[in-house]
């Protein structure tokens, strides 16, 4: 492990630009040292989203003014998604996740995007105000830090975990993941039942494994993204003053329009399997209980 970590670290500037971890602000002796570039970045987005929809929803009014017309706008239009995924019961109460879910990871993904965000920061000087490399910036996106994805999917999961429970009952959950399904009776019945249960083992490691496919998912490409563009940034450094300005600017132009599309793909796919997740989870096997029936 260490001997990988060492040759992690030697890598070029031109295949890891930027730290696969998040830099602390503060020395670690500081009440404040837990404070990284990403959790600053994180703690503004928040501020974004509280402030724009406090300005939303401060007057309402029946014929609504901009802010209020394109926050409901969004909100009626993530709802109806939802609504067409888990239905209408579990919408009332899982909205709020998905769809706080969505914005957040939205605007994190986007806010990388900004110029500064990755390109200010500590680093060896090469003139005034300008360094050779940001390694250490001042300002990081919170998707491209683990740490931000592991958080946001382990809350995805208590969520889903209390939704599930709230719904279907623990022995519900059970019966759920390890019953037998269409009603067999006899031997063919006790076949299908050891069959469901070695289905219901697999399920189990598939959900316990679900927060880490989430984070690791969005982690990879926010962070494969951010090192992209400071590749192409750096492409045509050492070939004067005029080429290396010029290179900065067009060269990673591509990638930020494909960036844009990453980020609201990703966005899109984290919020698309939490909500096939509790829809997995919260139906009710119906089904198999009329047959049963009848």
């Amino acid at each position: 492990m260490s001997s990988f970590l060492s040759q992690q670290a030697s890598l070029p500037p031109l295949l890891a630009n930027v730290h696969s971890y998040a830099s602390g602000l503060f020395t670690e002796t500081s009440t404040l040292s837990f404070v990284t570039n990403s959790v600053l970045v994180a703690l503004v987005v928040m501020g974004i989203v509280l402030w724009f929809s406090r300005k939303a929803t401060k007057n309402m009014t029946l014929v609504p003014h901009k802010a209020q017309n394109f926050l409901e706008f969004i909100v009626e239009f993530l709802y109806n998604q939802v609504v067409g995924i888990v239905g209408e019961k579990q919408a009332r109460l899982a909205f709020p996740l998905l769809g706080t879910l969505f914005i957040y990871i939205l605007i994190s993904n986007w806010f990388g995007l900004l110029p500064g965000v990755g390109t200010i920061g500590w680093g060896k000087g090469t003139g005034f105000l300008s360094i050779d490399a940001a390694h250490d910036p001042l300002l990081r996106p919170p998707t491209a830090d683990l740490n931000a994805t592991v958080g946001i999917a382990v809350s995805s999961f208590l969520v889903w975990l209390f939704l599930t429970i709230k719904e279907i009952g623990v022995w519900g959950f059970i019966v759920h993941t390890f019953g037998p399904k269409g009603g067999l009776k006899g031997v063919m019945g006790m076949v299908v039942a050891v069959v469901f249960l070695f289905v219901g083992v697999i399920e189990v490691v598939s959900i316990v494994i679900r927060p880490v496919t989430l984070s690791i998912r969005l982690y990879g490409n926010i962070f494969a993204g951010e090192n992209v563009i400071h590749a192409m940034s750096d492409m045509m450094n050492g070939t004067g003053a005029i080429g290396s300005f010029l290179g900065s600017i067009i060269l990673p132009l591509p990638f930020y329009f494909m960036e844009l599309l990453v980020g609201l793909l990703q966005a899109i796919v984290f919020t698309l399997l939490c909500s096939v997740y509790i829809q997995l989870s919260t139906t009710h096997d119906d089904h198999g209980h009329e047959e049963e029936h009848h």
